[in-house]
């Protein structure tokens, strides 16, 4: 019998030789990359089709501005809960449940939009369903994805799935975009609908087995508290969350609602933008890539340091550059935005017990996305009364301000990475059989 547990010679017949997957790539890994690729094609393409479906039936930007705030305010209602839940109920079941019912509803929305029959009160209910599927999936699949990765190439694993993502989310705004204009964004939803019920269904054959069973709570409030004491002692954890509020607030602000402005009024229209904001996805690559390759020994020091170079994008708009000058600072931005993102996964890997993954995980969501909705709807009003220019300088220097802050924290500075597998992970294996498990990862 082979020994899984060590590399197989491989036969030398070509017809006989099997591809062998890295060590970090085992099968839950595996299915969980190809999954997330596949609902991001259709995601990326679908968001920018469900605003051409609004404006199909007369809707306004403000109307724009509504089907997307209910998607907002649903994620943000439904976050914590779906944390508690995803870490009392196996987690790929909670992720196949959440995909269903993200593909009904995309469904339902692009059978309205082909009917030509939607009206607004229809789409953003459907709307706020899809925020609330991504409200239960997102604390799930996290958790889920830092189950399954465990040694010393945690980081190269986590850099390569982010990287496959971020590709993704590109692919998928420009096969999108492609669509919509030839075959209209009805059929767009469509086709999201049928990547949320693939992507479902590689789910389902996730592998759970190894993870501990929990242990009986006392409810899910009280699961919810125990999340929240996690973050609570842990003051990197807390204060980094906390900058991230304000962080990912006015970088929206900045680059969902003055950017496309400054574009209009000031580079010559939305292309420029469009451009500026490829070059931010081409540089989230870059990062992923440069993040295969390096791994800081202090992760939260390295990673918050990256952090800095996302208010040059609120002051290249404040400027304005030439629409060079901006993609060279948005691509720069992207690898940025990627280091700290890796960092911060090692971190919570290395750090959190795995019974309290998607807790901790909502906790972290709800503090990203919390402000959004607050900070968008003051940017007008903050342009009327301070100009567009001295708003925009104002969200540079309020990322400037959180992140210099965090580095006043100890733990932030000195975190260290270690070289002990994460607790409730078992060690990688290798293996070159593509069909069976490279390792009991998930």
């Amino acid at each position: 019998m082979g020994n899984r547990d060590s590399p197989q010679v491989t036969s030398a017949s070509p017809h006989t030789r099997r591809v062998r997957r890295p060590a970090w790539a085992g099968r839950n890994y595996t299915l969980l990359t190809v999954a997330a690729v596949i609902a991001n094609l259709g995601s990326h393409g679908a968001m920018i089709a469900a605003a051409f479906a609004v404006m199909e039936t007369g809707g306004d930007a403000g109307e724009v501005g509504l089907v997307a705030a209910a998607r907002t305010i649903a994620l943000v209602l439904f976050l914590l809960v779906g944390g508690a839940i995803a870490d009392r109920l196996p987690r790929h079941r909670v992720m196949v449940a959440a995909n269903a019912l993200n593909c009904v509803s995309q469904a339902a929305f692009a059978l309205l939009v082909l009917g030509g029959e939607a009206q607004l009160w229809q789409m953003m209910v459907l709307s706020a369903l899809g925020g609330t599927g991504h409200a239960f999936f997102n604390p799930a699949a996290e958790g889920m994805l830092l189950s399954s990765v465990s040694g010393s190439q945690a980081s190269r694993a986590f850099a390569f799935f982010r990287m496959a993502m971020h590709g993704a989310a590109i692919g998928g705004a420009a096969i999108g975009g492609a669509m919509i204009a030839a075959i209209g964004p009805g059929w767009v939803l469509a086709v999201d609908a049928a990547a949320f019920a693939l992507a479902g269904a590689l789910r389902a054959f996730l592998d759970v087995s190894h993870i501990r069973p929990r242990e009986p709570g006392g409810g899910l409030l009280a699961d919810m508290r125990e999340g929240w004491q996690e973050v609570r002692t842990r003051p990197w954890l807390w204060a980094i969350v906390a900058q991230f509020s304000v962080v990912v607030a006015v970088v929206a602000a900045a680059e969902g609602v003055y950017g496309p402005l400054v574009a209009r009024d000031e580079l010559g229209g939305a292309a420029p933008w469009g451009l500026a904001l490829a070059a931010f996805g081409v540089g989230t690559i870059f990062g992923a890539v440069l993040m295969m390759r390096w791994k800081p020994r202090r992760i939260l020091l390295a990673g918050s340091l990256c952090v800095f170079p996302l208010a040059a994008p609120s002051a290249a708009l404040a400027v304005p550059l030439e629409v060079e000058g901006l993609m060279a600072v948005m691509f720069v931005s992207g690898i940025a935005i990627e280091v700290f993102g890796v960092a911060w996964m090692m971190a919570l890997h290395q750090e959190i017990p795995e019974d309290k993954f998607s807790r901790v995980s909502s906790y972290d969501w709800f503090g990203s996305v919390a402000m959004v909705p607050l900070a968008t709807a003051l940017a007008g009003p903050a342009e009327s009364v301070f100009g567009r220019s001295n708003a925009l300088w104002g969200c540079s220097v309020l990322v400037v301000l959180v992140t210099a802050l965090v580095l006043l924290v100890p733990d932030v500075r000195n975190l260290t990475i270690r070289s002990r597998d994460v607790a409730g992970a078992e060690p990688i294996r290798e293996s070159t059989d593509t069909e069976g498990p490279v390792g009991r990862l998930g």
